[in-house]
């Protein structure tokens, strides 16, 4: 994955908060205000940690706390310029937001419809969000209510010793443009649809595996969206980036993850889709770039 050293990068829609605190210790996002809209793990990740790592970590605070800034070194206000990436690697999450925004707000201005911004909010351990307080432990997510996308770095790791992926630059991206996808959903209305929450074709099996697609949509153009300055912000996309991509979206089927957890499958409890679904799904948004081509609702079988 190559980026453009000449961007011109915008923070306006990046809020680091890392180093703030967070609000403390508490009970964190419990099962039932998990974020309509969900995330790449929601409470699935939860599980993991817990069963794998033997802990959980508190949350707390109220939503409406003020964002404090971290001011450690590798801000992402820093992150002006594609050169700053020399400098500070974190810059890689900016390019990946500046250019699933950019995009998404062309694509939906072409086909009739305002797009609505949606601030990356990145945090440490906890975080106050419209739907609750949460913790890293929920893995990312996307808040309906505050109209954000939530995401502690940290989750990368766990996605790699935990999970089994392959990680990399892509992986990375993958989620943040499934993330955002949720947001896509949110704009249409398509996040009220979800009534049922667990089974194979449940609605949030479906609205996850949507949220795939769309990254994936994403993922067809990703080389040719422009920074502020007119210029990509992605140059390259390797084939092995792909497949890290591809990797990732398996890693946290629910299949795969209650394997490892639990040592069976139990369909009835899905609430992301199965491995398989969810690559599929990926790459169907990835091949076509076209969002008609991302009807999981009517699709029998998924």
């Amino acid at each position: 994955m190559k980026f453009n050293p000449d961007a011109d990068l915008d923070t306006s829609g990046v809020e680091d908060t890392r180093g703030s605190g967070g609000g403390g210790r508490g009970g964190g996002l419990p099962t039932g205000m998990i974020p309509v809209g969900g995330g790449i793990g929601g409470i699935i990740l939860l599980v993991v940690i817990v069963l794998l790592s033997g802990g959980l970590p508190g949350g707390g605070g109220s939503a409406d706390e003020p964002v404090t800034q971290n001011t450690a070194a590798g801000n992402l206000d820093s992150c002006k310029k594609g050169s700053d990436l020399q400098s500070n690697s974190d810059c890689r999450f900016v390019f990946y937001q500046n250019s699933i925004e950019s995009f998404w707000s062309a694509e939906l201005a072409r086909r009739g419809k305002k797009y609505t911004r949606a601030p990356m909010r990145v945090f440490d351990g906890s975080v106050n969000t419209g739907c609750g307080p949460a913790t890293s432990a929920v893995g990312p997510f996307y808040c309906p209510p505050d109209k954000r996308v939530y995401l502690d770095l940290g989750f990368f790791k766990t996605l790699q010793t935990d999970l089994g992926a392959r990680g990399g630059e892509f992986a990375e991206a993958y989620v943040v443009a499934h993330e955002y996808g949720h947001h896509i959903q949110n704009l249409y209305g398509i996040l009220d649809r979800i009534k049922t929450r667990n089974g194979p074709t449940s609605d949030s099996v479906r609205s996850e595996l949507q949220a795939d697609c769309l990254a994936g949509i994403w993922t067809n153009h990703a080389t040719t969206v422009p920074g502020k300055n007119g210029q990509p912000l992605i140059t390259e996309l390797s084939d092995d980036d792909i497949a890290r991509g591809l990797d990732a979206a398996a890693s946290v089927g629910d299949d795969r993850i209650q394997q490892k957890t639990q040592g069976q499958v139990t369909p009835e409890s899905f609430s992301h889709g199965t491995a398989d679904q969810r690559m599929k799904w990926f790459k169907t948004g990835m091949d076509s770039g076209d969002m008609t081509a991302c009807d999981t609702w009517s699709a029998n079988p998924l």
